[in-house]
């Protein structure tokens, strides 16, 4: 079989959670570019049309988007049988919704500091990065088991591998108990999405369900100049990612070119986590 023929996925059926996202969408074109079906998950449906229809015109793919709130369980399984019920198959799932906690100051107080942090923001941080990613992986990935099997890709983060360096988030005139911070949440959540990641991949690993995370490094979406500074500095490759340098690596991931690979996290952070 000639090797491009592996990254081929025609027919196949891909749920992405957080698809109207900017990696989402990513994630999306990647699939639809190799054949297959992405099906985009998401709350926003003004924005899941919009996506829907921009990655069926670039690709010549088919995409639809559907809304769903991964922290309902009666939400998840609805849309899985309404997808088996239109296509009798689903072949791949990416975890990818995540709520994206701020660096954030109020009156003076920095919110995201872990002594001030709201137990409603780590409880809902962690209802929709994590539980949504269980619930998702346990319904989709019941359903592969039970069939023909199938790719679960959970997206943590090179911060799901070290801690955050809080000096670049750094901010001039505030005292030093009042700092900005990285919320705890976004760590919790991305290690957590690695330990589900090795669960699951040994879990039905004689069940023909390949389970893997990608752990992308920082990403540059117009974030103020002093911050990307900070952060390219403390980047081997001296620079942030673009959202389209992780496509390449998501089709490897959820196809055939990855066959002998499960319960593995790949880092792609421009060396961050060799320093």
């Amino acid at each position: 079989m000639n090797i491009l023929d592996s990254f081929k996925l025609d027919a196949r059926v891909a749920i992405i959670t957080g698809g109207a996202g900017m990696l989402g969408k990513k994630h999306a074109e990647a699939i639809a570019s190799a054949g297959g079906l992405p099906i985009l998950w998401d709350l926003n449906e003004a924005e899941l049309d919009i996506q829907s229809l921009k990655i069926s015109d670039q690709t010549g793919s088919k995409c639809y988007g559907m809304r769903v709130d991964i922290t309902s369980l009666d939400e998840i399984e609805n849309a899985i049988r309404e997808i088996l019920d239109r296509h009798d198959r689903i072949d791949i799932l990416i975890n990818n919704a995540a709520n994206d906690p701020k660096v954030s100051t109020e009156n003076g107080i920095s919110m995201s500091r872990l002594e001030n942090l709201p137990l409603p923001v780590w409880d809902n941080d962690i209802k929709v990065g994590l539980t949504g990613a269980f619930l998702c992986s346990r319904t989709a990935g019941t359903h592969m088991a039970q069939n023909s099997g199938g790719v679960i890709l959970n997206i943590a983060s090179d911060l799901g591998v070290i801690a955050p360096d809080q000096r670049i988030y750094r901010m001039s005139g505030f005292e030093e108990n009042q700092q900005p911070v990285k919320p705890v949440t976004y760590s919790v959540v991305k290690h957590g999405l690695i330990g589900l990641t090795k669960y699951l991949a040994t879990y039905w690993a004689d069940k023909n369900v390949r389970v893997n995370s990608l752990s992308p490094g920082g990403i540059y979406c117009d974030q103020p100049k002093d911050f990307v500074m900070k952060l390219s500095n403390l980047i081997p490759m001296g620079r942030m990612a673009t959202s389209d340098e992780y496509k390449a690596a998501v089709l490897f991931m959820v196809s055939d070119a990855s066959s002998y690979m499960t319960g593995t996290n790949i880092v792609i952070d421009g060396g961050r986590t060799c320093w």
